[in-house]
């Protein structure tokens, strides 16, 4: 277990790396600047900006210096030392560093996303196993008719319909903005709900196929109650694709949160992220990408322990 926590630790900083270099040169090789506008600057004010966040220097010194910043290594006179990551003050939201951005930002997608894909596993797997004891039944057609929806219809139009049924028809949650659970319940219901869809697919199918191994049949020749032999023999292996859908639903969720905390006007890394995209704030975006891409990474870890944990039979290499 260690080597392979050390194995992709490394691989975390190779990935990081890779990232980072690929978004810098990306976002830099577009055509025009971050203090490009419609309003142009006088020479000499834009010159003292440039100056100031060193966007007029080489490309290759610009990223060396980032990179330092990212690393955490910084130079004083000659001298390295060791510190917190940093990548620099914002170039849009003034008085700012990039550090501060995310730390207000992380909580609240870090809420949303968590709760989304509590609510997608809660009722996906529970939706599957219903649906795979009671098959070819009018309750397995009805949750498999939900499931199909759920993955047809894009969050932001549920986000619509949730916003007309529950905030001005049936006042139940507030229509927008941060300031407790009541504000995530819509959030992350409309998040997490395709995900939930496929969970349930998922669970049904992999509960079917388990339902029919001989060790189940042994299960119920014993005398085991039904409800036992589901949750004690059959749900372990039937959770194995769930399991591994685990890592692409963590991506979807981060990626469709950016949609998300714009409708319900939540200040979340998905706000920031597009507002920095569009303004052409490169430290933010780039801080905004290496968190993403540190959580997706740290997810998959998970994912691959969970997934050895389950079947003894996978080995960690």
């Amino acid at each position: 277990m260690i080597a392979f926590l050390v194995r992709r630790f490394i691989w975390l900083l190779l990935t990081l790396w890779v990232v980072f270099t690929v978004s810098f040169f990306l976002m830099r090789a577009v055509p025009g600047g971050p203090f490009d506008g419609e309003r142009k600057l006088e020479p000499d004010v834009k010159q003292a900006i440039e100056n100031r966040y060193r966007v007029n220097e080489p490309l290759i010194e610009q990223y060396g210096y980032h990179l330092g910043m990212a690393a955490g290594v910084l130079t004083e006179a000659g001298k390295f030392r060791l510190g917190l990551p940093d990548l620099g003050p914002s170039y849009r939201i003034r008085d700012y560093s990039v550090n501060q951005i995310i730390a207000q930002g992380l909580p609240v997608s870090a809420s949303l996303g968590i709760l989304a894909l509590a609510f997608g596993l809660i009722v996906g797997v529970m939706a599957g196993i219903i649906s795979a004891l009671r098959r070819q039944t009018w309750l397995d057609a009805s949750v498999m008719l939900l499931a199909t929806t759920g993955m047809a219809v894009p969050n932001f139009w549920m986000a619509g319909v949730c916003i007309i049924l529950f905030v001005f028809m049936i006042p139940l949650f507030p229509a927008a903005g941060w300031g407790g659970v009541s504000n995530l319940v819509l959030p992350a219901f409309c998040l997490g709900a395709p995900y939930a869809a496929y969970i349930a697919r998922l669970t049904r199918t992999g509960m079917l196929e388990v339902l029919h191994q001989d060790y189940i049949r042994t299960a119920h020749a014993k005398g085991l109650s039904g409800s036992r032999v589901v949750i004690t023999h059959a749900l372990k292996a039937a959770l194995l694709p769930v399991i591994s859908f685990l890592g692409p639903a963590a991506a979807g969720i981060l990626t469709g949160s950016l949609v998300i905390e714009k409708v319900f006007h939540l200040s979340g890394m998905g706000s920031y992220f597009v507002e920095a995209a569009l303004q052409r704030d490169y430290p933010l975006a780039m801080g905004v990408v290496l968190i993403y891409t540190m959580v997706l990474y740290i997810m998959n870890v998970i994912v691959d322990i969970s997934y050895a944990i389950m079947d003894p039979r996978i080995q960690l290499q």
